[in-house]
């Protein structure tokens, strides 16, 4: 008879214990599914259009973007219309939107080598890879020639007082190892075109070049050393 009892709660306890740990999951996909949803949220959030800066003006002292914005970068026909901040690092905007608030998604950013007036020969933007074409998520359509054409206009605000806009055509977009060629991460690389030309998946030569490039980088996958970056002159 003790012997039944024993067996009988050695059971309830089992059953508990398979509760308590079906519940463990659960919560464990609720809050796995709330965080995915909390962080593409964050990073789709449209509320800083109402404060895109216009040409000639000053951006207004009101608006709760920090003083960190030093841009603002456009490119028609995807989802890319965000303010450009920069840090005194390149590790400062990888997870604090514009407004200054801890995210995720973080904001697309300026590295902190460059002018933040864009007049170096060579400027690159950073831009987490989110998925439905949020962020820099929409570069990977730039890997398809056609696409690419079709989709290679757009607009560059510079500055927060006396704003100057500048015109952006995207000529060119590579998928490369960020070790292998850390040189496209160094404002200062050398041979820029040529380095181009030989990592280029997709080239459009006839788009007429200028003195200074802009490149868009962004993560290819979740943990990966590969980069995509789009690149752009500056006119």
């Amino acid at each position: 008879m003790n012997m039944r009892k024993f067996w009988i709660k050695m059971n309830i306890l089992y059953e508990k214990l398979m509760l308590f740990a079906f519940v463990a999951v659960l919560l464990i996909v609720i809050y796995g599914l709330y965080d995915s949803w909390y962080v593409f949220n964050n990073a789709k959030d449209s509320s800083y259009l109402k404060y895109k800066p216009s040409v000639g003006e000053s951006i207004p002292e009101e608006v709760p973007i920090t003083d960190d914005m030093v841009a603002w970068i456009t490119i028609d026909g995807t989802n890319i219309d965000y303010p450009v901040m920069q840090g005194e690092d390149n590790s400062k905007y990888l997870n604090v939107n514009p407004y200054g608030e801890y995210a995720l998604s973080g904001s697309i950013f300026l590295d902190s080598r460059n002018s933040g007036d864009f007049s170096d020969p060579y400027s690159i933007l950073y831009g987490h890879h989110m998925e439905y074409g949020v962020m820099f998520g929409a570069l990977d359509e730039y890997l398809d020639e056609s696409y690419l054409k079709a989709h290679s206009d757009g607009t560059l605000l510079v500055g927060r007082t006396n704003v100057v806009s500048h015109r952006l055509k995207i000529f060119a977009a590579a998928k490369v190892n960020v070790y292998e060629e850390k040189e496209f991460f160094d404002p200062d690389i050398e041979d820029l075109d040529k380095k181009i030309l030989e990592n280029a998946k997709v080239y459009d030569a006839s788009v007429p070049k200028t003195g200074c490039i802009l490149a868009l980088s962004t993560c290819t996958e979740p943990v990966s050393q590969n980069r995509l970056i789009v690149f752009c002159y500056i006119y």
